[in-house]
């Protein structure tokens, strides 16, 4: 018998830790070649990390939560090999084919504070808060083991429902609605009219993507003199445009607000450079971007990520709408890839039907504008001497207050307000 110690790869340009996010092995679990043993989350997105060899787990390096330096152990496992072998002999072929890598959105933020971790912690599961152990999913044959993103595993884990048991609508994979259609139809933990009206006190470790936004959001409010600027926006020629435009769209994407508001933007930012920009504060530097990268802030399963409209300048309404479909669907699936994140310049944030009457949204740092379209509502308004109905729009953008001005914000929103008041100007050359 001899011992393998799996060391935790290089798994991105730049990386040098990753979080433990998920554990599917435990000290004593039979494992074979291939078989996934943790899920690693980076800056940017989260990594299911394979055996490379077949054995015993003897040795695993921490708890859900905890940060592994790259290099370090991350497991030791028993093998029949007649000599004790290291990663470093087959890190080379994990890094060039690591077969089953999965990604999965995470804000990105721009730095992770460093913690360091004993390259072997005790073995896991460990005790959590109250005394309770962490329950831990029977070991799986790779072949037996249904497809889906870590995203899925993590959720369906929390809810206690067996992957094998939920069937794919599409292909292969399991998705968040294969799960959600499972719950409603297919199980007995689907909804009941007799909910009970209290229920159990629960304790939720922040851990994984739900702790990068606690991060982020907590580094950006304590960085960043955040101030919002609300106007109001009479969208009835805009909304009349796209009704016509969504009737004969034929094979295109339905048109939603957001495109329109994006080609706005697009046309508006080059006279307010100051914020299509990033502020790097430890350097004291502004750069004024000549590009529109525009972030989308998309609520998905796994929390809040803003994947990023790159060159949204160079796109028209009907692009602009089969982008934004197409990376929702993939963050919200859990699919969206790690370069389809970050290094954006400027962030449009909306809740969409769900509207408000106005938002004081969170600046996406290391950006220095966000703008935050709300509902849309019917209200008579007075047009000279009549009264007649219109559809009204609040408009809200949040500034760094360090680099942007309040003028400069006014000034800007009342800029986009002839656009999308006047909606014919966003096709003029």
């Amino acid at each position: 018998m001899a011992r393998f110690t799996f060391r935790l790869p290089d798994i991105g340009e730049g990386i040098a830790e990753a979080e433990i996010v998920a554990w599917h092995v435990a000290v004593g679990d039979r494992v074979e070649e291939d078989q996934n043993l943790a899920d690693m989350m980076t800056d940017k997105a989260t990594v299911e990390m394979e055996s490379p060899v077949s054995g015993t787990i003897v040795e695993v390096a921490g708890e859900v939560g905890e940060m592994v330096p790259i290099g370090a152990a991350l497991v030791v496992i028993e093998t029949e090999a007649a000599e004790a072998v290291g990663s470093e002999e087959v890190a080379e072929q994990i890094e060039a084919e690591n077969p089953g890598v999965e990604e999965v959105a995470a804000p990105a933020p721009e730095k992770v504070a460093a913690q360091s971790l004993p390259p072997v912690a005790a073995p896991h599961p460990g005790p959590l808060p109250g005394g309770e152990r962490e329950a831990q999913a029977a070991p799986v044959s790779r072949e037996h083991r249904a497809l889906a993103s870590p995203a899925v595993r993590a959720r369906a884990k929390e809810l206690g429902v067996d992957l094998s048991q939920v069937r794919a609508a599409e292909g292969d994979r399991i998705r968040h609605a294969d799960l959600d259609a499972y719950l409603r139809y297919g199980s007995a933990q689907g909804y009941t009219s007799d909910a009970p009206r209290a229920w159990a006190d629960e304790s939720v470790r922040v851990i994984g993507m739900r702790r990068r936004i606690a991060e982020n959001m907590a580094a950006a409010k304590r960085n960043i003199p955040h101030f919002t600027y609300v106007d109001e926006i009479d969208v009835t020629a805009l909304e009349a445009m796209r009704g016509d435009l969504n009737a004969h769209r034929g094979d295109r994407p339905k048109l939603t607000l957001l495109p329109f508001l994006i080609v706005a933007m697009c046309r508006t930012l080059p006279d307010f450079p100051m914020l299509n920009a990033r502020y790097d504060d430890e350097a004291g530097v502004v750069t004024r971007s000549g590009r529109v990268h525009c972030g989308m802030a998309t609520q998905t399963p796994a929390g809040l990520t803003v994947p990023v409209i790159r060159d949204a300048q160079d796109r028209n309404v009907w692009q602009l709408a089969a982008e934004i479909t197409r990376l929702a669907e993939a963050a919200r699936a859990g699919t969206i890839r790690s370069e389809e994140m970050g290094s954006g310049t400027i962030t449009v944030t909306s809740l969409g039907p769900l509207g408000g009457i106005a938002t004081t949204p969170v600046i996406n740092r290391p950006e220095v504008a966000i703008v935050g379209p709300n509902k849309i509502v019917e209200r008579p308004v007075f047009r000279g001497d009549d009264i007649v109905r219109a559809k009204l729009m609040n408009l809200s953008i949040s500034c760094d207050h360090r680099v942007v001005d309040g003028w400069d914000a006014a000034s800007f929103v009342q800029a986009l307000r002839t656009y999308l008041e006047t909606p014919v100007l966003l096709f003029a050359s």
